[in-house]
């Protein structure tokens, strides 16, 4: 049996497990290899420490290593200012990427999701599914992140309509665990990344494919 090669671009750390924590654990533990591209980093200059920088590069770490993530790329473009960078620079990062592993499944961002890093994120990796350019591309899945799809308030936007349901009842304990390693990205109930959110999500998902616990995808692409 051949091993699937996974991409999963993250505009934030953190978007990867409450958008597809599920899915990726799932990935792996069924022998494929997952890569993770981080698209952004937090800096000194819009107010962030040098302490807790270096705090978030070992929360990294500490959550690649619980996947067991194939590989880690962080860009090093200012977290919540993607829209300040030309289009070009962020497909650079992503095409070196695909290139380098040739992932044949790709998970990104929904294209409207609240968080302008999270649509300058999408056109990037949308940019680099043309199969003439990507060949080993053959599934591009958008995911929904908690706190920002939900969120979109976009009056011609028709909403998260997912057609591809992924059970992820033997993984959600661990997603959320890994969430947690993420110092200050969840909050108590009502805060939209909760744990009790991240349980209400898979429940209701989970409910649609008939299954305890699922993770839901818009799929985008996809070649037979």
């Amino acid at each position: 049996m051949s091993i699937t090669s996974v991409l999963v671009v993250a505009p934030h750390p953190d978007d990867e497990t409450l958008g597809c924590g599920g899915a990726l654990l799932r990935h792996i533990a069924e022998g494929n290899q997952v890569h993770w591209l981080i698209m952004s980093t937090l800096s000194q200059e819009i107010g962030f420490s040098q302490e807790r920088i270096e705090s978030r590069y070992k929360e990294i770490e500490k959550v690649a290593k619980s996947y067991k993530f194939s590989s880690v790329k962080q860009a090093d473009f200012t977290t919540t200012r993607l829209d300040t960078y030309p289009k070009s620079a962020l497909i650079e990062v992503v095409s070196e990427v695909v290139n380098r592993i040739e992932p044949e499944i790709v998970y990104l961002p929904y294209r409207n999701d609240v968080h302008s890093d999270h649509a300058k994120v999408f056109d990037a990796v949308a940019s680099c599914t043309k199969s003439f350019r990507y060949p080993s591309i053959k599934q591009v899945r958008a995911y929904e992140t908690l706190s920002e799809t939900e969120f979109s308030i976009n009056p011609e936007d028709s909403g998260f309509r997912p057609n591809l349901w992924v059970d992820i009842s033997d993984y959600l304990d661990k997603k959320i665990e890994i969430m947690k390693m993420y110092k200050g990205e969840l909050g108590e109930h009502p805060f939209p990344r909760s744990e009790e959110a991240i349980k209400a999500l898979a429940t209701i998902r989970g409910i649609v494919a008939g299954v305890e616990s699922a993770e839901s995808f818009m799929s985008l692409k996809e070649i037979l």
